[in-house]
């Protein structure tokens, strides 16, 4: 583990919210080297993409490799040692595609859209 691993979750979405709070209560509570930044306060460019890329799904620069959805959560997961289980599950080959079809297709678009819509119903009540 180093401390060259960080998360670009969004804050603003409940479902991400949720879980990476856990995340970063349990890995602050142990003082494990992650630093986790929301998207919606984070310094784009240094993640070199947009906030609405950010926003479909999860990213992990760890090592100055970046890491998107499922291999994002297993790279998170192995430097959390409650989760280290967890990742080697789903690195197996038929969980790891299971869990990268379910994830890329049905999870992230869906939470996706249901940001798309919380941003306009945002927007409209604003105007």
């Amino acid at each position: 583990m180093t401390d060259n691993t960080r998360v670009l979750y969004n804050a603003d979405c409940p479902v991400c919210n949720f879980e990476i709070s856990h995340y970063a209560k349990y890995s602050g509570d142990l003082a494990l080297p992650i630093r986790f930044e929301d998207l919606n306060q984070a310094e784009m460019a240094d993640w070199d993409m947009d906030r609405d890329a950010a926003a479909r799904r999860l990213y992990v620069l760890k090592d100055g490799q970046m890491y998107s959805g499922i291999p994002a959560f297993i790279v998170l997961w192995q430097d959390m040692p409650r989760y280290r289980w967890l990742a080697r599950l789903v690195a197996f080959p038929g969980v790891h595609w299971v869990a990268c079809k379910t994830y890329d297709h049905v999870l992230a678009p869906l939470i996706y859209r249901w940001h798309l819509r919380r941003q306009r119903a945002a927007t409209s009540t604003t105007s």
